[in-house]
């Protein structure tokens, strides 16, 4: 994966795999202290401890669509690349949350990417899911609810033309509008 938004929807594709209905994702980006932390919060069926351990071996994964699970293990690298880690809370019916922390400056950080369409991508394919967006970056913050944009769409759904035009706008707007020039590398 060359961005961490391709990470996250990886992590995003987990939760709904778990039957999440509510999602959180937060991004802190906190110039002064150099870190990046990149939290994804669920209320899927959750994991025992032992499938917790497991998470960051590539070749285990609790999907019956494939055999092997790359994403976290993945994502895991990225962080331990650039002065990080990552960590996986669960508990069974519950639900899980996954937290990979990087040094913001280090040389090897992947761009944070195109998390307008990385959103836009979950909205659409999983119309059902709650949704809880947050993303700050030195004392500027971004904040979407699937709620907030239900209720500005009305009947219409997120993949009607005219409102996922309009999404992806708004979601893409908000992202630069936390962003200073040259700040995080990612411009």
């Amino acid at each position: 994966m060359r961005e961490l938004s391709e990470h996250i929807l990886d992590v995003l594709y987990n939760a709904v795999e778990a039957g999440a209905r509510r999602v959180q994702v937060s991004i802190t980006e906190d110039l002064r202290a150099d870190r990046l932390q990149i939290t994804v919060t669920d209320d899927g069926r959750g994991l025992t401890a032992a499938e917790a351990r497991k998470v960051l071996d590539p070749f285990y994964t609790t999907r019956a669509t494939r055999h092997v699970g790359l994403g976290i293990p993945l994502l895991a690298e990225a962080a331990r690349a650039c002065e990080g880690d990552l960590s996986v809370h669960s508990q069974p019916g519950v639900g899980t949350t996954v937290t990979a922390w990087f040094r913001h400056s280090h040389v090897d950080r992947q761009p944070l990417g195109d998390l307008a369409t990385t959103l836009m991508t979950i909205l659409v394919g999983q119309p059902e899911l709650e949704l809880e967006y947050h993303h700050e970056c030195d004392g500027r913050s971004f904040h979407f609810s699937t709620a907030q944009a239900r209720e500005a769409a009305g009947d219409l759904s997120f993949s009607h033309p005219a409102v996922a035009r309009w999404l992806r706008e708004y979601l893409a707007e908000g992202e630069r509008s936390i962003q200073t020039e040259g700040a995080t590398g990612d411009e």
